[in-house]
């Protein structure tokens, strides 16, 4: 059974419209509740529970920093009873070009492998650096976007109306050296909360300057880089709303489900415009 690994790039927030317009990002806290959607195959999961919490902070002008911390206890017949502590912590630059990372995971409380590192991108190639698990290092070709950069990409694509978008993304994840390719595939807008929301389900979503704005739903598949018909390693779905928080959450590992109810968020006061 392969536990979740970090989910670095769930939630933003952002704020302007029109699909010409930049994203501009606020920072926010974002926690979900995690529970069993779906299980399957022959070591099945029985049940799941546990919490993402999201920490984004950050402007134009300096940069990103998030954080996120994802604790997942998953129960099986077969292997008992597994938990997993995934932290990472990563700064990316305003312009997406750098990226500094430290991913920690503990299993059942054992210290498991950590990874730390840095990496850039330029002229159509990405440059890792590795501290952890070894000092190591590699390239990759063609164009590859780091967390961050991705989510605005994402948002920016569906402001304009489009209904898929195909990237490289590197978030430093899992030992360190793997480009994932993605494929989002994002459905026609909305502008009210989805009827079949139970009443205790993402209930931030449903108040205020929340409750009726535009959103789309989006299928995130990501696959490991390579030529011909691939089978996702994992994919995630929600509701994108027009300012970039994400409801409706569901991460499919393939043998089981967890779906993420969002049953806190804080938007913090916006960052002041870049000066020159």
């Amino acid at each position: 059974m392969r536990l979740p690994r970090a989910t670095a790039c769930l939630v933003l927030f952002a704020t302007g419209a029109g699909a010409a317009e930049p994203v501009h990002l606020a920072s926010h806290r974002a926690v979900y509740d995690l529970s069993l959607a779906q299980s399957g195959g022959t070591r099945a999961v029985e049940s799941a529970r546990g919490r993402i919490v999201i920490d984004f902070s950050g402007d134009a002008c300096k940069g990103y920093t998030m954080q996120t911390r994802q604790v997942t206890v998953l129960d099986s017949g077969e292997t008992g009873s597994r938990t997993s502590d995934l932290r990472n912590t990563t700064f990316e630059s305003a312009d997406g070009r750098s990226y500094r990372f430290k991913v920690s995971t503990l299993l059942n409380g054992t210290p498991g492998q950590s990874v730390d590192g840095t990496a850039e991108t330029a002229a159509d190639a990405l440059k890792v650096r590795l501290k952890e698990p070894k000092r190591d290092g590699f390239q990759a070709s063609g164009e590859v976007l780091f967390p961050t950069l991705h989510m605005r990409r994402l948002i920016e694509t569906a402001r304009a109306g489009q209904t898929t978008l195909s990237v490289k993304v590197y978030d430093g994840t899992d030992d360190g050296r793997k480009v994932y390719d993605t494929l989002a595939v994002i459905g026609r807008p909305a502008t009210t909360a989805s009827a079949k929301a139970e009443s205790d389900r993402d209930k931030p979503l449903r108040e205020g300057e929340m409750a009726g704005m535009t959103h789309w739903p989006v299928t995130l598949s990501y696959f490991t880089s390579g030529a011909g018909e691939r089978t996702p390693i994992y994919v995630l779905t929600f509701d994108l709303y027009e300012n970039g928080v994400s409801g409706n959450l569901r991460l499919d590992y393939g043998e089981f489900a967890v779906a993420g109810n969002l049953s806190r968020l804080d938007k913090l006061p916006a960052a002041t415009d870049c000066k020159s």
